[in-house]
């Protein structure tokens, strides 16, 4: 579907158009909806797959209140899934240093649709009532977990790279819309946008849950399992049809010894990135490097990414409440009939629903009057959010052990939950959902604008490194993921995540500031790659006169 029609021919634009005429979303290329489509069927598979493990791990066989297989209890179940989350966002860097230096996007995403396929089959087969032994079911879940993590850490590192390599066009493109005005297309709004179509995608997609949860209370687990297992074989006819449509930017040579070396020389001189350019080098030390300036603006804007990332290991603690938790949370409640992990569904309901409100009103609206909403100010928003939603988190477990059968103990006094309606948990959820539009939307775009050409999937991955550590501090915390001690664990979060807001904001805000100055001086940056290494707020020579160790020797 196009974002924007034209009346007459697209040609590029002048500078004066740029700075004159509105920005405008482009026309998104068939091929871009492919791509949306094939990374909505894998976020189904892995929701579906994914969701009912709680109750498959800490619930036992014969328990009446909800479904159950191994009986390991909550503490142990939170471990575990904490446990595979860490797994899936550690190994994405492997995948991105092959999908970056030898594979290629398209390849590296192939195989791990096929590792998911592998790791679906395995949880099917021993999930079957013909598997009567607990041993075997729990070494088929922890094999099934190895291929899952693994396959879902290649498409983490590639299938966001990816759909942004999809959108090929870079110059900005004057068109006339059918009502006669002269506007201009912004590759950034069409990124953002594209970024936004795919979350708003995701979470459709991330309804599979209800389904599988569904299937897990009235047919048993191995049911449950067979819908990912369906779903995940389709990728592979998917991307094998469209192969020689997708946009498969050719694997570079490996660029992390150079990204090291520059990194390296700048850090010798207190992270003066103009000290790792060519014509310092040259000058000061009488070297020549096998790189340019700018491949150096590109590994600064690339850490800067990386820093940012870095902030959302608790973000990423809290949303990992969603898939262990709050399931629990929701176990201790007065269900009606309902599964208590397909409660998480108001999550994605609530995305699907806020994501094209925020994308068609709020957006919009903010450029219209001029405030300024750059990635920096989304994100300190999406923590504000976070935390709100862990602080009503805990008032809702507070609630629950105020009201009896069980009060402080639920399920443990009658095996029957305590007298709280479980939907005093959405507003948890729709609080949930706005702080990943704001944040996760501006994060995958952010990464991907802000990475070297050729060293977007590895940017990728440092995403998901913070995510691994997100759940590594899951995995800390676990011991308290029990009655009452739960109680504190969502408050603290809270707490976290409103300090974590200021801190991030006052640390970063600059960057912001550097957007809007890009902006400005956009055509000129394209042809001034030093100039546009400096921060326009703190303006420093090229050649500091500063002597020092400068950088490795490159030898060919």
């Amino acid at each position: 579907m196009a974002r924007q029609q034209e009346s007459y021919a697209r040609h590029e634009a002048t500078e004066e158009e740029v700075k004159e005429l509105r920005h405008v979303v482009d026309s998104v290329p068939f091929i871009v909806w492919i791509a949306l489509v094939a990374n909505a069927t894998e976020r189904f598979t892995f929701y579906a797959v994914t969701t009912p493990w709680q109750n498959y791990i800490q619930n036992s066989a014969d328990n009446i209140a909800v479904p159950g297989a191994l009986g390991l209890g909550q503490a142990t179940a939170t471990n575990i899934s904490s446990a595979f989350l860490f797994l899936s966002f550690l190994v994405p860097t492997i995948f991105a240093i092959l999908s970056d230096t030898w594979l290629g996007r398209y390849k590296t995403l192939f195989l791990s649709y096929l590792l998911n396929f592998c790791g679906c089959l395995v949880l099917f087969i021993t999930s079957l009532p013909v598997v009567k032994t607990q041993s075997t079911k729990v070494v088929g879940l922890g094999f099934a977990m190895i291929l899952l993590a693994l396959g879902t850490g290649g498409v983490k590192a590639t299938a966001s790279p990816f759909i942004g390599d999809q959108y090929a066009e870079t110059a900005p493109q004057l068109i006339i819309t059918k009502k006669g005005e002269r506007v201009v297309t912004d590759r950034a709004l069409t990124l953002q946008y594209i970024y936004n179509v795919s979350y708003w995608l995701t979470n459709i997609a991330s309804l599979s849950l209800v389904a599988s949860t569904y299937l897990e209370k009235l047919v048993g687990f191995w049911a449950a399992y067979l819908l990912p297992l369906c779903t995940v074989w389709t990728l592979v006819p998917l991307l094998l049809v469209f192969h020689k449509s997708f946009v498969k930017l050719r694997p570079q040579a490996n660029v992390l010894p150079q990204a090291s070396r520059v990194i390296m020389c700048s850090a010798r001189h207190r992270f003066k990135w103009e000290a790792a350019t060519a014509v310092y080098q040259s000058e000061n030390y009488g070297r020549q490097v096998d790189w340019d300036d700018r491949f150096v603006f590109e590994i600064k804007r690339g850490l800067q990414a990386c820093k940012v990332m870095a902030c959302f290991v608790p973000f990423h603690l809290c949303m990992n409440q969603i898939t262990n938790n709050l399931v629990s949370q929701a176990g201790q409640m007065k269900l009606g009939g309902i599964p208590n992990d397909t409660i998480q569904a108001l999550n994605s309901i609530a995305c699907v629903i806020l994501g094209p409100v925020m994308q068609k009103m709020v957006y919009p609206i903010v450029r219209k009057f001029g405030f300024p909403f750059g990635p920096i100010a989304r994100i300190t928003w999406a923590f504000i959010m976070m935390s709100t939603s862990m602080a009503f988190a805990a008032g809702v477990q507070k609630l629950i052990y105020t009201k009896g059968p069980c009060y402080g103990h639920p399920l443990q006094c009658e095996n029957t939950p305590n007298n709280v309606s479980v939907w005093v948990q959405t507003p948890v959820y729709f609080l949930l959902a706005f702080a990943e539009i704001l944040g996760f939307t501006t994060l995958s775009e952010y990464s991907y604008s802000e990475a070297p050409k050729n060293m977007r999937s590895l940017v990728q991955a440092m995403a998901q490194l913070s995510s691994g550590a997100g759940s590594a501090l899951g995995m800390a915390v676990s011991p308290l993921s029990k009655d009452p001690q739960i109680l504190y664990l969502y408050a603290g979060l809270a707490v976290t995540m409103i300090i974590a807001a200021p801190t991030f904001w006052f640390t970063f805000r600059r960057y912001d500031e550097m957007e809007a100055f890009k902006e400005t001086q956009h055509n000129d940056a394209e042809n001034s790659p030093v100039e546009g290494l400096m921060d326009p707020a703190i303006p420093e020579l090229v050649n500091t006169g500063e002597k020092g160790e400068g950088c490795v020797k490159i030898t060919s």
